[in-house]
């Protein structure tokens, strides 16, 4: 058995106690991640030269496509893989524990919004229902069996469907969440305007080759005129962590607190960017225990004083894929 409770993890309190666990997941993951430990190694930073949360190295988030990041001998329970083209690998994050992803989701999702319970979860998932491996669809389909509400479920192309239970929904004044990848709920608005009360739209990002990518404001201005709501929600997740944040509105999202964002400079990718600046997102997902918990996107973005962070565009030279954000 390894040192850490992991229980501890979904219940730190504070900054210091973040910053302890982080330090003492390094020092895990450095001796027993062979691919961690060789990247630590070329940079010269083995645990004697990391003593701060400022000196942990990030581990490049292509190091999923080509190696297998394991701190683990123990057999995966799961192996949840990315969306891909047929030219492109995909990331592959083996989960040996799927009992941390589950408390990682249910516990960030109840942070943010209550108990699942109170919700009847509508999925519209198309493109990650079409295939295997998908962490997203392991997540929701885990929310709508909580749920127990007998309307939850998900949805392929059937958007007349959905329409008439959501409007069913609203009669019923039922708290509902719509959950789905963009260019299905794009569909849905151009096809289905409709006013809703009692529903939270939230987009977990994606075109996925099936429409133009639009910038955040653009497809939230869409769904809002379309389905009456103040704010479009957003989750932002990839296949490579096991934490989700969430933004309820203008795209500013907030971690659970065994997950931070901190940001690297665009030029120089081992320096740090000031908050408010935009720079490369850095994560730090401390319930990526038996992976590695320090990962380095390809995303661009910006961090707030309060912790709260935003997600801008992609680095250009990066493929397009589940990770929730519009291309600039």
């Amino acid at each position: 058995m390894h040192p850490i409770a992991t229980e501890r993890i979904f219940y730190i309190a504070n900054s210091h106690e973040f910053e302890d666990m982080a330090l003492q997941q390094f020092n895990f993951q450095y001796r027993n991640n062979s691919v961690y430990q060789g990247f630590c190694n070329y940079l010269d930073k083995s645990p004697a030269q990391v003593q701060k949360l400022r000196d942990i190295p990030f581990l490049p988030i292509e190091f999923f496509k080509s190696h297998n990041v394991v701190s683990t001998a123990q057999k995966p329970q799961a192996i949840f893989e990315s969306s891909g083209t047929t030219q492109s690998a995909t990331s592959k994050h083996f989960v040996p524990d799927l009992s941390l992803y589950e408390q990682s989701f249910l516990k960030g999702f109840s942070s943010f919004y209550g108990h699942v319970e109170d919700y009847c979860i509508l999925a519209l998932l198309p493109a990650y229902l079409e295939r295997k491996g998908s962490s997203l669809v392991y997540m929701v389909n885990d929310l709508v069996e909580r749920s127990q509400h007998p309307d939850s479920g998900f949805y392929l192309y059937d958007l007349a469907s959905l329409q008439q239970k959501l409007m069913a929904l609203e009669q019923n004044g039922t708290k509902t969440l719509l959950i789905g990848v963009s260019f299905a709920l794009l569909d849905l608005a151009e096809q289905f305007p409709m006013k809703l009360k009692n529903t939270i739209i939230m987009e977990t990002g994606g075109m996925k080759g099936r429409r133009k990518e639009l910038i955040r404001e653009e497809l939230h201005g869409v769904l809002t005129n379309a389905f009456g709501v103040p704010a479009i929600h957003s989750e932002y997740g990839m296949t490579e962590l096991l934490s989700q944040a969430y933004s309820k509105g203008n795209g500013i999202f907030e971690t659970p607190p065994w997950m931070k964002i901190i940001t690297r400079d665009t030029e120089d990718p081992l320096s740090l960017q000031a908050e408010g600046k935009t720079g490369g997102i850095n994560i730090i997902d401390l319930a990526n225990l038996y992976s590695c918990s320090f990962i380095a996107t390809q995303d661009l973005g910006k961090t707030y004083p309060d912790g709260s962070f935003e997600v801008l565009g992609r680095f250009d030279s990066s493929d397009i894929r589940g990770c929730n954000l519009m291309v600039l």
